[in-house]
């Protein structure tokens, strides 16, 4: 049999690998998410647009809702055609 070589005992230099501090778990220490947006609600000032910009904003909104919508709608017109030409045959 082979003799085993005596490991080195370990010292613990205080390295962290992996941060294990996640919100949520019941050892997380961070800020409560209460107290960081109260202190962001104190710094930040109110936006103000005008007329112009908000209803860029709204056409901007809207576009982007639109293309989702087409999408999806296209998405399911192809499936239906897919099962009544190739699947359901």
């Amino acid at each position: 049999m082979k003799k085993r070589k005596k490991k080195a005992p370990f010292v613990d230099d205080g390295r962290v690998v992996a941060n294990m501090n996640v919100e949520g778990m019941p050892w997380y220490g961070g800020v409560p998410e209460a107290t960081a947006q109260q202190k962001n609600e104190k710094t930040e000032q109110p936006i103000e647009l005008t007329g112009r910009e908000k209803a860029a904003m709204m056409r901007g909104v809207m576009a982007a809702a639109l293309l989702v919508a087409v999408v999806f709608v296209g998405v399911f017109a192809l499936f239906i055609l897919f099962c009544v030409y190739v699947w359901f045959r």
